[in-house]
């Protein structure tokens, strides 16, 4: 007998048929002897419907009221689902973020969980039932409803999987797994078997959009295993988890495309100790991720800085901008939101030098130009025009061999862990989470839904 806890996305539950079709599989699983937690999102659209309501009544809608009114899609699918495994005559209840007792900070809609009190869900699996919970969504100390940002569906189960142990967290959407690259854009792309925890941090900080980057965060820090796989099929995904010497690590292991992101840029600020703080703290305040970061060379005393931003925070990135260009006398702010973002990840990159001349000589071939470079112990992520960009992810797939047929391949050597610095893509905010996963970007993903 297996703890599983499972998650479904927004897709995995779209419509009445779906949702029966996953009532089926969590009664497999009980029937197999397992203890079984599901995670629901939103069905999908639920949650872009609701938000284009929330518009038509407010240009800017207070964030505390968007958490009132995003929670609820959530709570439709969990008792749909609820519904659909009685009528097949098996227990099962369901349960809201507060109920199960996800505790969160006090950030409106992208909290961060603090605690997870999940006795009442360790109660109904000692009843014999099947128990659903509502992803996306959580509970301040003083009872205020909060969600979590987009994808948080997939940090709330690997949080519930923590906190009663389970065996492993699976997480299903619409595809099968990890792949090298996007199939979309790389028809050849392959299904990775296993990743490190390091690995698919770097990943989802890329732009891959299977898994939310600060769920894989969690499970790292807490040593959930996690199972990336498809609702519909019983195919073997992607598993994720600790690294050790057994595991067969990709000198590269994926490319990864992200166009979610807008780049800034704040011309003519005094260059001078404090300027840089005092641009990034003030993004902090508002909550504002930050991705990667450029500043020039100083030219008789005056800097450009420019940084890169997830377009759901780009509003509130100018606002600060163009408050600062005020007080610092500054030239003007610039804004590009036709960048994309080209990253190459892999845990062999350590020890195989000439992996960034290979990229940059492969991406000058297809005649790609580099705006901004930033890199990791396994990652290099390159800012080009988005016009280019499933070019240049072709282009880098082709030079690393990583399609079906060639896939080079290495053993980690002895004592190469997963415990490095973890994902670069830090933002600024108090919570330190970036954007979070988008279907569409980057390797394939995505439910609909949160």
């Amino acid at each position: 007998m297996a703890l599983v806890v499972t998650k479904f996305g927004g897709t995995s539950v779209g419509s009445t048929e779906c949702i029966r079709a996953v009532a089926d599989r969590l009664i497999a699983r009980k029937q197999a002897g397992n203890d079984v937690v599901a995670v629901v999102s939103a069905m999908a659209h639920v949650t872009d419907e609701l938000t284009e309501l929330a518009h038509e009544m407010c240009a800017e809608p207070p964030e505390r009221e968007m958490d009132m009114l995003l929670s609820t899609g959530e709570q439709v699918s969990i008792a749909l689902l609820a519904m659909a495994i009685a009528a097949r005559g098996l227990d099962a209840v369901s349960f809201t973020g507060s109920q199960v007792g996800i505790v969160t900070d006090a950030v409106h809609s992208k909290a961060k969980i603090a605690e997870v009190h999940g006795d009442c869900v360790r109660a109904a699996l000692g009843e014999g039932r099947i128990v659903i919970v509502a992803g996306f969504q959580g509970i301040t100390g003083d009872g205020q409803i909060t969600t979590l940002g987009r994808g948080g569906s997939d940090i709330t189960a690997v949080a519930i999987a923590s906190d009663i142990g389970a065996d492993v967290c699976e997480i299903y959407s619409d595809v099968e797994g990890i792949y090298t690259a996007d199939p979309r854009v790389v028809p050849d792309a392959r299904k990775i078997a296993e990743l490190s925890y390091e690995e698919m941090l770097e990943l989802a900080a890329s732009g891959a959009g299977v898994l939310q980057m600060r769920s894989v965060e969690f499970a790292r820090n807490h040593g959930v295993v996690i199972h990336s796989r498809s609702s519909f099929s019983d195919a073997e995904g992607t598993i994720v988890k600790e690294a050790d010497v057994s595991m067969e690590q990709a000198i590269i292991s994926g490319v990864t495309l992200d166009t979610s992101e807008a780049k800034l840029t704040i011309r003519g600020v005094p260059d001078r100790p404090g300027i840089a703080a005092k641009v990034f703290g003030e993004l902090a305040k508002e909550n504002v991720n930050v991705d990667m970061i450029i500043q020039n060379v100083s030219d008789q005393g005056i800097a450009n800085i420019s940084f890169t931003t997830p377009q759901d925070d780009l509003i509130r990135a100018r606002h600060v901008l163009d408050r600062l260009a005020t007080e610092l006398s500054a030239r003007e702010v610039l804004v590009d939101e036709s960048i994309a973002k080209v990253s190459l990840v892999g845990a062999g990159m350590r020890t195989h030098p000439g992996i960034a001349a290979r990229m940059f000589e492969a991406l000058a071939r297809s005649d790609v130009n580099l705006e901004m470079i930033s890199t990791s112990p396994i990652r290099i992520s390159c800012v080009t025009s988005g016009a280019r960009a499933k070019e240049a992810v072709r282009a880098l797939h082709d030079e690393f061999g990583l399609g079906k047929e060639a896939i080079t391949i290495e053993k980690m050597p002895s004592g190469e862990g997963a415990s490095g610095s973890g994902a670069s893509r830090e933002g600024v905010s108090a919570e330190g989470a970036p954007g979070e996963g988008v279907p569409g970007r980057g390797v394939p993903g995505g439910d609909g839904g949160a």
